[in-house]
C-alpha cells in the first residue's frame, strides 16, 4: 500500500470511526468482497490529509465522520460486476435495492471501473456527539449506506427536510476541503483534483505492518 502512495487513515486520525462493510458480509453482495483482507481505510496522501482536516474541523462542533469504504481494489469492482450479473442471487434485494432489478443497477450504481480504485474516493456519514465528545451517533440521512434507490440521491424529494439538512452538513464539511459529492449517493465523495486520475490500483486492503526492529537487526 505504501508503494502505491496510500495512507492508512488511522495514522492521521487514530480514533477515526470505521465501518468497512466490504470486509465482512453485511453489504449488498452479502459476503466479504474480494481484496478486503482487513477493515481499513486507505487513501492517496492528498485525499487522506484533506479528510483529516474535515475531521478536525467537525470536532470543533462535536461532530465526527464514520467511513464505510475508501480505496477499493480493482478486484473488488470485478466481484461487484459478477454479483450484478448473477440473476439468481437476490438475497440482499429487500434491504439494498427493493425498487430495482439487478440489471438496472449497472451504470449508475455498479460499473466495471470505480473511482474508488484510484484512491481518492470514499463513502462516509456524519456522527453527532454530545458536549463531552462522547456517545457519537449517526445523523439521520434517510437511507442506509449502499441503498440503491432514488431516495439515496443527495437532493431526493423523498427525503425529509431534516434528512436533506443532515446531508448538506456532510456535503458542506467535505466541500470545504476539496471533496465533491456524487449526486446519486449522499455518502459518496471524491477529492478534487484526483492525484492519479488515470491510474487504477489492485493492491489488497490490508492492515498496516508494524515492524519492530531489535537494536542490531537488519530485517
Amino acid at each position: 500500500m505504501a508503494e502505491a502512495g496510500m495512507v492508512d487513515m488511522r495514522t492521521l486520525v487514530p480514533d477515526l470511526s470505521q465501518e468497512i462493510q466490504y470486509a465482512g458480509s453485511d453489504n449488498f453482495v452479502g459476503a466479504r468482497v474480494d481484496g478486503y483482507e482487513a477493515p481499513r481505510c486507505w487513501l492517496k496522501r492528498e485525499a487522506a490529509e484533506a479528510l483529516a482536516r474535515v475531521e478536525a474541523n467537525l470536532r470543533r462542533r462535536h461532530q465526527r465522520l464514520r467511513v464505510f469504504d475508501c480505496y477499493r481494489p480493482a478486484r473488488a469492482v470485478a466481484h461487484f460486476m459478477r454479483w450484478a450479473q448473477d440473476a439468481a442471487d437476490l438475497k440482499t434485494k429487500a434491504g439494498h435495492y427493493p425498487d430495482f432489478d439487478k440489471p438496472q443497477l449497472l451504470g449508475g450504481y455498479i460499473a466495471p471501473v470505480s473511482g474508488h480504485s484510484r484512491g481518492a474516493t470514499l463513502d462516509l456519514t456524519l456522527l453527532q456527539c454530545d458536549d463531552r465528545d462522547a456517545d457519537c451517533a449517526p445523523l439521520d440521512m434517510g437511507t442506509a449506506f449502499d441503498f440503491f434507490g432514488t431516495k439515496a440521491n443527495t437532493e431526493s424529494p423523498d427525503a425529509t427536510e431534516a434528512q436533506r439538512g443532515n446531508r448538506h452538513l456532510l456535503r458542506d464539511a467535505m466541500a470545504a476541503q476539496g471533496f465533491a459529492n456524487y449526486p446519486m449517493e449522499w455518502w459518496h465523495y471524491t477529492f478534487q483534483p484526483e492525484p492519479t486520475p488515470g491510474l487504477l490500483y489492485d493492491v489488497p486492503v490490508t492492515a498496516p505492518r508494524n515492524r519492530c526492529r531489535k537494536p542490531n537487526s537488519t530485517a
